[in-house]
């Protein structure tokens, strides 16, 4: 009786260990990303309950403070954009992300979360 081996040459196995390899890379370049826009998301989430934060000025000031303590650094002043609506402000955060990939590749997140601030609170 002939068995025939069967399985993986160790070339093939090293084209898969490669691709496998830059999936991770490439995850490990994009879960920073994803991650921060979730702090920015939880922390306008977080501003609207606030007292006060249909004051554009005052609600700037208190999520720029969120955003120290996430220590995040990708969202600028000039990203943010304040549009009344009824009630108090809707707050705009939109922004880019780029980070470098391999020689001259980039990855790049383009971000953009709405919330509405009424002055919440109690």
């Amino acid at each position: 009786m002939n068995r025939k081996q069967g399985g993986m040459t160790l070339t093939s196995f090293l084209v898969v260990l490669a691709v496998v390899g830059f999936a991770l890379y490439v995850g490990m370049k994009l879960f920073p990303m994803y991650q921060e826009f979730y702090a920015v998301k939880t922390s306008m989430k977080a501003l609207a309950k606030e007292p006060g934060s249909s004051d554009p000025n005052k609600a700037q000031e208190m999520f720029f403070k969120r955003m120290d303590m996430n220590y995040s650094d990708s969202v600028k002043r000039e990203n943010i954009k304040f549009d009344r609506i009824e009630g108090g402000v809707r707050m705009v955060v939109k922004y880019e992300v780029r980070r470098p990939l391999v020689g001259n590749l980039d990855i790049v997140g383009n971000f953009e979360n709405s919330q509405d601030l009424t002055g919440g609170g109690f």
